[in-house]
């Protein structure tokens, strides 16, 4: 095409913004285009009176007054449009009826359509063209079905002004008729259409969005496979150097509507952001990059197909917008390469192009399948192995070059491998010196490090993601491909040996934490120790781990948590090399402690803080996350010691465990509750650390403690007031607060303001305190002592068991046991015998808040005794009994030692529960009094409280205690103040059912009080069993036990009968028997007595004996009657008197 048809970009802007000034000073040839937009500017009546506009408009007839082609196009607007626009419907409307595969108008012309038209008048010629344009746009069916028309009228470059002049004055009279994107579609089909239409946009520059866009849309998927889109992308490529401000917005368009790409790298390359060379190559690596790499699938499938049919192309490369592209991409290699052909430096200028260009090149190779050319290669590998600056986009320019080496391992040819080993031997030097330089935690040294273990490990799998993640692209790499440089890396750079030994001299990283990215040291020591690098080759690697756990800050990095698990894994359970067997160090107790000597709650002794300072890093101080982790870490090689004990026994090893004095040192309590206050920070730790702890030390862990601590928090935490801080002033030290408590029968008030103060501070800050505190509790158990002082020293004591509860509990155990022993009870004692506790002064057992405490403490032992028991069945395995089986005393099987365990726990629960119900009943020195407000009765509510606790935890527990029994005289109170105490309706009628004649005493009275509480349907059922079993047991009781067994059971029938009426029939039918059967043995029982006095007897001392079992026999007949009597009188006063008849 002839480039003087075509419109000058200055030309376009000046029409576009109405510069009157430039069109003015332009040259006719630049103006030529723009004639009927001017002629119709200067001659149509305006909208815009302006006194500048008509200046414009007389500048414009000034320059087109010296133009001769003027004329004839001011001789066009003289035409009746009005009739020419009919004339065209009629004519479509009759092809569109006959549907004639010809213009019939023209047809008929002898000597050509060119020809006529230069012959024509102005009617004529706008006649011609509207007549061919719709006629063209009327054979067009679908726009992506392009087929060339020719028509000699738009193949003419003589007639080439004419034609566009005619064509833009009918667009511009007839707007309706002939619709802009209609038109671009039939010239899109001619010879000199895209000229045409360059020109007539440019008379009508407000259609030139709607111009692209239509072309856009009908445009095809793929442009470089179809003539059609082609075509498409040479027309919008003259529009948009027409309209160099709208490039951009058309390739926006185009990869908006998923369309044209070549359109849009040619775009890409033909747009000039008016700066240097160096930026327009940037932006196409930007756009490209943007396009693979985005988050829009669609639009990355879409060109990933466009680089795949662009390899397949036959026609020539020149013209291929792909060809284009990798030109332009190779150019912008060579720039930013360093010159040379060695491992020349390069610029810090270039460090961020480099890369940017390197992940582009990763993405048109792993997503769109490209095929690296041998100068691509060549240049890529120049730029891949040159040396950056160590900054922190150096070091990044290098992560990214290994990874792009690994998903591209064709780039690696034989010839090339010393090269890349001579690159990469580099690295392992410069490590170092990268991170010390840049400042950057994170090296590329961990991902080399990392890179090695995975192809010892023969992970492949884990090097593929490790790429993925480094290059933010989802890429296919065949895992074979690897083989060569596997080698490599495995034979040339890193044995096994050399990984282990070399990863443990890279230094820790400082603070880390959740928020440090990158591949650091700990990724490639946890992936060493999984695979046993460390004990295979006999590298230690316990002073790394400890150095790590000091060196963490809150938020808890994610990777943390398993190492420490893979490092216990690898010191308990041993590693088999051969025939040997190795296994990593554990850290030592004095490294453990030396973490929690700067805790703000710091248990350790004395002596172990002197021994603690000699550790290497102890100096230091241990926050929060240091300390939680060193918790974990000591939970987790217990827990992983007794889930592997069994099998190291019969390996006949022995395992290093640490000693029992050691966790009574950790801030157990103090550390979970600071975990979960800040989970956020600690998201992967906090769970298996409470179920770790809820495993091995329940009693840290009870549910009511913690339900309790947080109300109590909340309630300290809403304290606020002037008097409160000005109590909180208040000087204490544990000598005045000892003091105060001595003298509080006489002075209280210095006492109260003393433990007011005190628990308004923060736990942390009562230690010093604990002693004096659980010393007092012994003096608060006198009568005279203010309650107040009393509920104020036991919440005092609620708040240091917040932090140090183990001590607590064995110190207050101690101090009120009423018998001393020895030596002071040590937290092993308490746990082999929980009932110690109950072994104190009587006096606690009618104090209230000091027996709250001691039940708390009651239950915090029962259930580390369960969990003790639990692991010393764990710690000491049964592994010799297939080899006793012949032998008189076999050990037990493992099922008869669990079955032992529970009965023993079950044997010590009940015994508490046997104690805490009598201490239930008032002593013999004791006043009964009626009063609901007494302190025998807030001690009845206490126990019942802990005693549903109990039953609802383990139901079987209900059952074991009401089997062996109790003093009727509690059941009142345990029905009422226990609520599980229904569960025992479950179990009654096997109860029942015993031969001892006292538990099914108890049976029955226990049924008559349930069934008060709990007028339930099972409990009527309960209730008539009951009645049927009293019923059966009178014909088959022996004379003598008649008066036993009725006379403590008939009271229960009232009781039966006032919660279930309908009962009163049988009741009443069975206490007529008892009547009839004691009245009848008491008539018998006489008749007996008079034949005796009237016979004879040989031995006057067995007569003696029999009157006496007699009298005594008639005395409890008449008993019974008169209970039955009673029983019956009373419940006819429930049925008549109460009106509760049925």
């Amino acid at each position: 095409m002839n480039p003087r048809f075509e419109v000058p970009s200055e030309a376009f802007s000046a029409i576009q913004n109405v510069d009157i000034d430039r069109i003015a000073s332009m040259e006719e040839s630049q103006l030529r285009a723009l004639l009927p937009c001017l002629v119709r500017m200067s001659l149509c009546a305006p909208l815009d009176v302006s006194s500048a506009w008509v200046d414009g408009r007389k500048q414009v007839l000034r320059v087109l007054s010296g133009l001769e082609v003027v004329n004839s196009i001011v001789a066009l607007l003289s035409v009746d449009f009005n009739a020419l626009e009919q004339d065209a419907r009629k004519e479509l409307q009759l092809r569109t009826k006959l549907g004639e595969s010809e213009n019939l108008s023209t047809a008929h012309i002898q000597h050509g359509l060119a020809l006529e038209f230069e012959r024509s008048d102005p009617a004529r010629r706008l006649r011609i063209l509207i007549s061919e344009l719709l006629f063209v746009s009327s054979q067009i069916r679908d726009p992506t079905d392009f087929v060339h028309r020719p028509c000699e009228l738009f193949e003419s470059e003589v007639y080439m002004e004419e034609v566009s002049d005619v064509l833009c004055i009918a667009q511009a009279e007839l707007p309706i008729l002939l619709k802009m994107p209609k038109i671009a579609e039939a010239l899109l089909r001619m010879k000199f259409g895209p000229l045409l239409l360059c020109r007539l946009i440019a008379n009508v520059p407000d259609s030139f969005y709607q111009v692209c866009k239509s072309l856009i849309v009908s445009g095809e998927k793929q442009d470089e496979e179809t003539t059609g889109g082609r075509r498409r992308t040479e027309v919008l490529r003259m529009l948009s150097r027409m309209n160099p401000s709208q490039a951009l917005t058309i390739r926006a368009l185009a990869v908006e509507q998923c369309r044209l790409p070549g359109l849009a790298v040619h775009l890409s390359l033909d747009h000039k952001l008016g700066g240097t060379e160096q930026e327009r190559l940037s932006d196409v690596i930007g756009f490209v990059s943007g396009l693979l790499l985005g988050s829009n699938s669609q639009v990355r499938n879409w060109f990933s197909q466009f680089i795949r049919s662009g390899q397949k192309h036959k026609y020539s490369l020149s013209l291929s917008p792909l060809h284009a592209l990798r030109k332009h991409l190779l150019l912008q290699l060579k720039v930013i390469a360093p010159p040379g052909d060695g491992h020349n430096d390069l610029s810090e200028r270039q460090v961020v192009q480099a890369s940017a260009l390197i992940r582009l090149y990763c993405a048109l190779k792993g997503i769109a399948g490209m095929k690296f050319t041998e100068e691509e290669t060549r240049q890529l590998l120049h730029l891949l192995t040159s040396h950056p600056c160590p900054t922190p986009a150096g070091i990044r320019f290098i992560s990214l070059g290994l990874c792009m080496l690994l998903a591209c391992p064709l780039l690696i040819s034989q010839e090339e491998e010393k090269i890349v080993i001579k690159w990469i031997n580099w690295l392992v030097g410069e490590g170092p010196r990268f991170e010390r330089e840049s400042g950057v935690s994170s090296s590329f040294s961990e991902m080399l490090l990392l890179i090695a273990i995975h192809f010892h490990a023969n992970q492949v799998q884990a090097i593929l993601d490790l790429v993925c993640s480094t290059l933010g692209m989802k890429i296919h790499i065949r895992p074979n491909s690897l083989a060569r440089i596997s080698l490599m890396f495995m034979q040339e750079i890193f044995t096994e040996q050399v990984v282990t030994a070399h990863a443990v001299t890279v230094p820790v990283t400082p603070a880390l934490s959740g928020s440090v990215a990158g591949f650091l040291p700990v990724h490639c020591l946890y992936h060493l120790l999984k695979n046993r690098s460390f004990a295979k080759n006999k590298v230690p690697v316990k002073d790394w781990i400890y150095k790590q756990i000091c060196n963490t800050t809150a938020p808890l990095h994610p990777l943390l948590p398993p190492l420490l698990e893979v490092f216990v894994n690898s010191v308990v359970v041993p590693t088999q090399v051969g025939a040997r067997q190795f296994r990593n160090s554990p850290l030592t107790e004095r490294e453990i402690l030396s973490v929690f000597k700067s805790s703000s709650v710091s248990l350790v002794r004395t002596s172990v803080s002197e021994a603690v300072m000699e550790v290497d890093g102890a100096d230091r101080t241990s926050g929060l996350t240091a300390q939680l982790l060193m918790l974990y870490y000591v939970l987790l090689y217990e827990d992983c010691l007794l889930n592997n004990m069994k099998h190291l026994v019969l390996n006949n090893e022995q395992p290093h465990s640490y000693s029992s004095k050691l966790m009574p040192q950790i801030p157990i309590k103090y550390l979970l509750h600071q975990c979960q206050k800040q989970q956020h920070n600690f998201t992967g730790l906090y769970p298996a650390l409470l179920r770790l702890l809820a495993t091995h030390y329940p009693h840290l862990c009870l549910v009511e403690e913690w339900l309790g601590e947080e109300m109590e928090e909340e309630e300290s935490g809403g304290r606020q007031g002037v008097m409160v801080m000005e109590r909180c002033k208040v000087s204490c030290t544990p000598e005045k607060l000892k003091s105060s408590l001595q003298e509080v029968t006489h002075n209280p008030s210095q006492a109260i303001l003393l433990l007011e103060a005190l628990n308004h501070r923060q736990p942390h800050h009562l230690m010093e305190y604990a002693d004096v505190v659980v010393t007092s509790l012994c003096g608060l158990l006198q009568e005279d002592i203010p309650r107040k002082v009393k509920e104020m020293v036991v919440q005092l004591w609620r708040r240091l068991n917040t932090i140090m509860p183990r001590k607590l509990r064995v110190n207050t155990v101690n101090a009120l046991t009423i018998t001393k022993p020895v030596a002071p009870y040590t937290e092993e004692d308490i746990t082999l015998d929980p009932l110690i506790v109950l072994r104190c002064d009587t006096r606690v057992f009618r104090c209230p808040p000091v027996l709250d405490i001691v039940l708390k403490i009651l239950l915090a032992y029962m259930a580390a005794s369960r969990a003790y028991l639990s692991a010393y069945l764990q710690r000491t395995p049964n592994i010799s009994r297939r080899n006793t089986e012949t032998t008189t005393n076999p050990l037990p099987s493992d099922q008869e030692r669990e079955e032992l365990k529970g009965a023993l726990v079950a044997t010590q629960e009940s015994a508490a529960i046997q104690i805490l119900l009598e201490i239930c009943l008032p002593f013999t020195s004791e006043k009964t009094t009626e009063s609901k407000l007494s302190v025998i009765r807030e001690v009845q509510c206490q126990v019942c409280s802990l005693l549903h606790q109990m039953f609802i935890a383990d139901p079987y527990l209900a059952k074991l205690v009401h089997f062996h029994g109790y003093s009727s005289k509690l059941l009142p109170v345990a029905v009422a103040g226990i609520p599980s105490m229904h569960i025992c309706l479950d179990f009654i009628p096997e109860l029942l059912s015993q031969p001892q004649q006292d538990k099914q005493i108890f049976a029955i009275e226990l049924v008559s009080h349930l069934c008060l509480q709990y007028a339930l349907p099972k409990s009527l059922s309960v209730a008539r069993l009951t009645v049927n079993v009293m019923s059966t047991l009178l014909a088959v009781l022996p004379e003598e036990k008649l008066s036993q067994f009725f006379l403590p059971t008939l009271p229960a029938l009232i009781r039966i009968c006032q919660a279930f009426p309908p009962m009163y029939e049988d009741v009443t039918s069975l206490l007529i028997q008892i009547g009839r059967m004691v009245s009848s043995q008491m008539a018998a029982n006489d008749m007996s007595t008079t034949h005796t006095e009237t016979s004879f007897s040989h031995d006057y001392l067995s007569l003696k004996e029999n009157a006496k079992l007699q009298i005594a026999q008639k005395n409890r007949d008449r008993e019974l009657r008169s209970a039955v009597a009673k029983t019956f009188h009373d419940i006819v006063q429930l049925a008549v008197v109460n009106k509760k008849v049925f």
